[in-house]
Formats: C-alpha cells, sequence, structure tokens
C-alpha cells in the first residue's frame, strides 16, 4: 500500500513553516529551541500569519498565545539586526505606506485620534509603569541607577540646552501628565504652558500643576497661539506625520521670540518612511510615524538654524527595560482592570521597541534649534550640570546659569539665544 499522500492544506502549511524557520534561522532563532531568543511554538498558524502579515501577524499572534519566548527582547534584536524584515513583503505593509503617501494621516480632524486610543487608556495603567513625574519619553541615564534619577537628568538636559531662567515664558508641545512643566516652575522659576490631545492627560496634568506657574490647554499644535522665550517637545513629534513637519515647525517658529530657543526630542528612523509599524499603528500609536533626519532637516529650514542634533538611542533601551519592570511588577493591582491579552500586548510593545533601540534599528534625538543662529562660542552642555555654561564672547566675558530650586538672576546673564547683536 502505497503512503496517503498529504493533502493541499498541510503542505500550505509545511511551506510556511520551512520559510518562517529559514527566515528566522538567518537571525539564529530556532522554534522549540533552548536559548532564552528562542520561540516557543503552541500553535501551528503562527507560521501562516506571521509569513503572510509580518510584525502585525507576529504581534496578533503572541497576543493569542500562539507562541512564546523567554527574551522578548534579544528576540527582537537579532531580528532586526539580521534585517529579517527587509526579506518579508506582506500585503498590509504596503497598504500602510500607500495611505500614508496619499492621505494626510495625521490632519488635524484626526488629531485627537492617539490621545483618546493610547494617552487615555487609563491613568493608573501609566502611573504604574513610569516615573514618579510620569515623564512618558526617553530617559537620559548617564550613570543613573533609577529611573526617577534617569528622569530628572533628561529634564535637566533639556532645560540647560534651553537654557531657561526664571521668569521665562515657556511652551511644552505634547505636556503629557505635567511633569516637566512642573519640574521647569519648580526648578527654574518659568511660566509654562503645557499643550496634549489627551483629556485624561489634561485633566491629571492640572491637578500634578495646580498652584504653580503653569497653564494646561486641550488643543492640537497647530492651534496654538502666544508668544514664547523657549519652546520644547518631548516625543510628540512622532504623531505630526511627514506631511505635516513644516507646519509643525512654522508654528513653532510663529510663537518663539526672534531670541528663543526650541528643543525637540524625538524617536527617528535611518531612512524616510509614509508610515509606522503595522502592529503599532494597530494597537499602541495610531496614526504615528517615526521620522527620519532627512524628513526632519526640510522642514525646519529656513525657519531656524540648528545648533546642535545629540543623539543617545541606547538609553532608550535602557527606559524601555525600566518601564517593562514597573509594568509587570504592578500587574497584580493592573489585571483587575485589564485582560491577559492586554498584558501580552503590552509586554510585546515595550521589549520589541527595547530591541530595536538596541539594534539601531530606531534612534532618539535631541534637536536643538535657533531662528536666527547665536553668535560667536556657544557649548552645548550634553550632560545635565548643575552649573551649564554658556560662552559668547561677542557679548562679553562667559558666564554661568546657576540651577537651583529656583534660580536667581545672575549680575551678569548669558545671552538668551540667539540674534544678538553683533558688535
Amino acid at each position: 500500500m502505497f503512503p496517503r499522500k498529504p493533502d493541499t492544506l498541510d503542505m500550505i502549511d509545511n511551506i510556511f513553516r520551512k520559510s518562517f524557520e529559514e527566515l528566522i534561522g538567518s537571525a539564529s532563532i530556532t522554534v522549540d529551541g533552548k536559548k532564552p531568543w528562542d520561540i516557543r511554538v503552541h500553535d501551528p498558524r503562527l507560521y501562516s500569519k506571521a509569513m503572510l502579515q509580518g510584525n502585525l501577524g507576529l504581534g496578533e499572534s503572541y497576543m493569542d498565545g500562539w507562541w512564546d519566548c523567554d527574551d522578548l527582547e534579544s528576540l527582537f534584536f537579532r531580528l532586526l539586526s539580521a534585517n529579517v524584515g527587509r526579506r518579508l513583503f506582506t500585503l498590509c505593509g504596503t497598504a500602510g505606506a500607500m495611505a500614508g503617501l496619499l492621505f494626510n494621516l495625521q490632519k488635524p480632524s484626526r488629531a485627537f485620534t492617539v490621545g483618546t486610543s493610547h494617552y487615555d487608556a487609563g491613568n493608573d495603567l501609566f502611573r504604574a509603569m513610569l516615573d514618579p513625574m510620569m515623564i512618558y519619553s526617553c530617559a537620559y541615564w548617564n550613570g543613573a541607577t533609577s529611573l526617577e534619577k534617569a528622569q530628572e537628568n533628561k529634564l535637566r538636559l533639556v532645560f540647560d540646552k534651553l537654557d531657561i531662567k526664571p521668569g521665562m515664558k515657556v511652551l511644552d508641545i505634547g505636556c503629557g501628565w505635567g511633569g516637566a512643566a512642573k519640574f521647569a516652575a519648580e526648578n527654574y522659576g518659568a511660566e509654562v504652558v503645557g499643550v496634549t490631545v489627551s483629556k485624561e492627560q489634561a485633566d491629571l496634568a492640572r491637578d500634578v500643576c495646580r498652584g504653580r506657574n503653569v497653564e494646561i490647554r486641550l488643543t492640537d499644535y497647530r492651534e496654538l497661539e502666544g508668544s514664547f522665550d523657549r519652546i520644547f517637545s518631548l516625543g510628540m513629534i512622532e504623531h505630526v506625520g511627514y506631511k505635516n513637519y513644516r507646519t509643525f515647525f512654522r508654528t513653532a517658529r510663529r510663537c518663539l521670540k526672534p531670541e528663543g530657543r526650541l528643543l525637540v526630542q524625538t524617536i527617528g528612523v535611518n531612512e524616510p518612511s509614509s508610515c509606522t509599524d503595522p502592529w503599532i499603528s494597530k494597537y499602541i500609536f495610531p496614526n504615528s510615524m517615526i521620522p527620519s533626519a532627512s524628513q526632519i532637516a526640510p522642514a525646519y529650514e529656513h525657519s531656524f538654524v540648528l545648533e546642535d542634533w545629540h543623539t543617545f538611542s541606547f538609553d532608550y533601551a535602557l527606559t524601555l527595560r525600566a518601564w517593562h519592570q514597573n509594568f509587570t511588577h504592578r500587574w497584580p493591582e493592573l489585571k483587575a482592570t485589564y485582560d491577559s491579552r492586554f498584558y501580552r500586548m503590552w509586554r510585546y510593545y515595550l521589549l520589541s521597541c527595547a530591541g530595536a533601540f538596541r539594534a539601531r534599528a530606531i534612534q532618539l534625538w535631541q534637536v536643538l534649534l535657533t531662528p536666527s543662529g547665536v553668535r560667536g562660542e556657544f557649548r552645548v552642555p550634553h550632560d545635565p550640570v548643575s552649573l551649564p555654561l554658556f560662552r559668547d564672547r561677542e557679548n562679553g566675558p562667559a558666564t554661568r546659569s546657576r540651577i537651583s530650586e529656583l534660580r536667581r538672576w545672575q549680575l551678569r546673564e548669558s545671552p538668551r539665544s540667539g540674534a544678538a547683536p553683533e558688535s
């Protein structure tokens, strides 16, 4: 008797499995292997879903419990280091890229989508995951041993670069839960306006900043009005979209005084794109898009002069690890509100992104801009220090701006930026 031939469906399943194993094998990952980054498959439907849908299928399969891995961060570090995604063509990826090319996915009518779908997910979730100031952007570790200290390092670094002094009017575009605005008001004596598109964030930020010289507005950045000495935006431009970058920078320039400074902190990619990862777009940040350097630079040209472009990408891997540790530690308190599928989704989000930063598939940048350029010798701090030194020889001797709980004006103040007159 002849052996039974496998039916067509079995043959197709075997093709998908073999293709999947070959693909991940190029990154030294095996199915049901013994290494911590190997994949344990519980449902063979994973193979076809991952091969047909890429990271969207891989992520949804993980959320549904079809596979597990002891070290998700290292798994993605290896997949992205081996450029596995470039070898896989998916319809969902192509559709997302085409939609980004044809439509403005971040137009004003869609501005509040990410606020309602992500940032309004629940303040309890973000309180559990983030540091006490609830700063939801990359920290600056620089020897710090806690997330709280690393986030304080980042804020001091930002405000040192901006050279904020007491009495300055400061705009925070994408203020989150108000932690950075409160820090600037308390420690630098600034008068701060913070804007967000999340109602949950705005409500909590007003409570957090009550009694400080801080105003929180629920509005789209395109609606901004006013005149400010300094502007900063931490982790918000990822929601602007490449069709709107020029509008973002023109808006910032319109609101910034001639002698002002703008600092933008953003995740970056190594080459331009028109959309974000399909899984991230569907489950985490709808309508988001990570910019490339070649997309940002033309957008600020004619409006700003570049003073500094600072990269510290590995710090985001450390930040995401800390958020993941906090999230899993506090999960017993959260699971009454969020189900097990959400738990797996959130872990996948945090650890896959940590792996991407480790692999340098995505970057972290701080970009410092001024309307017309700082004249004379100018040193931008890349470490948060208690006595930052800003030099401008064309405008008198070097001076120091002292940072304390509430800084006082110095007898000689360093120039506020920029447009100092020629001598």
